[in-house]
């Protein structure tokens, strides 16, 4: 949280308001951010990562705000552009929220993409 503020300050964004929320963001069910989200007062959703915003439809959520006149800004979007990587990383993330509780689950998949990677550069 404390780098976004400084970010947004930084870069000339007012902060009206912060919205921190504990969600997987595999559901619908954040009452905090939808209420954001209907709030059309709010101009500019600035998130670290973007999975922080969704999981999964990020863009369409993105594309929305924008013909509304909104905007998302990413400050790391430096995730993997690979679609099939992205695809598997958003997969594993879901079923390890389902196994092994939401709060760990994007560690664990994490983990268990790097230990893939690790067997493929062996081989």
């Amino acid at each position: 949280m404390a780098r976004v503020t400084t970010w947004a300050t930084t870069n000339g964004h007012s902060i009206d308001r912060v919205v921190t929320e504990v969600g997987s963001g595999l559901n619908g069910k954040r009452r905090k951010f939808l209420g954001l989200l209907s709030d059309s007062i709010v101009t500019t959703i600035v998130v670290e990562h973007r999975d922080r915003f969704a999981r999964f439809g990020s863009e369409y959520a993105a594309a929305s705000a924008g013909a509304n006149g909104r905007r998302l800004v990413v400050l790391d979007d430096a995730e993997v552009d690979d679609d099939l990587v992205r695809d598997m990383t958003e997969v594993l993330t879901s079923f390890c929220a389902r196994l092994c509780g939401r709060r760990a689950a994007a560690y664990r998949a994490a983990t268990a993409l790097a230990a893939v990677q690790e067997s493929t550069d062996a081989a």
